[in-house]
């Protein structure tokens, strides 16, 4: 379905209600805006006099070099080339909270993710988790199941992830062999496994505005 911002917004204060802390995941295929709606709704709770986080599951990529030694280079982005168990510790401590937790951030365009990098302070109230894979079904992924407060999953129309990862590549410089390689050979597949195998969420979106 198509849900504006605002009736978002509304439905997560709503089901909310008076929690402390409230762990939403925002999971979805590559290129399916994840990011870009977890940045929209931290502000708007923010605008709502709420306090909000991000927390990017993309932080916990494996460094290239690990990714090269067990041959997964060309793979970058699949589930098995992120620190999975990284995520879930991060993801318990944000949960427990009391204290700050400093979690870490992927730079796209060198390819790295920055340890430390953002801070979610100890009385945040909203934590937004998102990424591809938070929802997967399979193993060690499936150990974050009944980690969130509420689930969100993006979902778009093969056509438009297919022309948003291409704009992605084209927009970093990347050639027709290379952006053929990321879609067709890891973003897509990828994608199409997150949509097959990911657990039911609370709520779908297909588009929002």
């Amino acid at each position: 379905m198509t849900l504006t911002l605002a009736a978002l917004t509304d439905d997560v204060l709503a089901r909310a209600d008076h929690s402390p802390r409230y762990i939403v995941a925002i999971a979805g295929p590559p290129g399916a805006g994840k990011s870009t709606l977890a940045d929209a709704l931290r502000d708007s709770l923010i605008a709502r006099g709420e306090t909000a986080e991000v927390l990017p599951m993309d932080g916990f990529h494996m460094d290239n070099g690990i990714l090269q030694s067990r041959g997964l280079i060309a793979r970058k982005g699949a589930p098995e080339t992120f620190d999975v168990r990284g995520f879930i510790d991060i993801v318990k401590a944000v949960r427990q909270g009391g204290e700050e937790v400093l979690v870490p951030v992927f730079d796209r365009s060198r390819e790295i993710a920055i340890a430390s990098a953002r801070a979610v302070s100890a009385d945040t109230r909203f934590i937004l988790a998102e990424g591809n894979y938070l929802l997967l079904d399979e193993a060690p992924w499936d150990r974050l199941k009944d980690s969130f407060d509420l689930t969100i999953f993006v979902g778009p129309s093969y056509p438009i992830l297919e022309q948003r990862l291409r704009d992605r590549w084209i927009g970093y410089g990347l050639d027709e062999h290379a952006i053929h390689a990321k879609l067709y050979e890891n973003d897509l597949p990828n994608g199409k496994r997150v949509v097959e195998h990911s657990h039911q969420a609370d709520i779908q979106i297909d588009m929002w505005n």
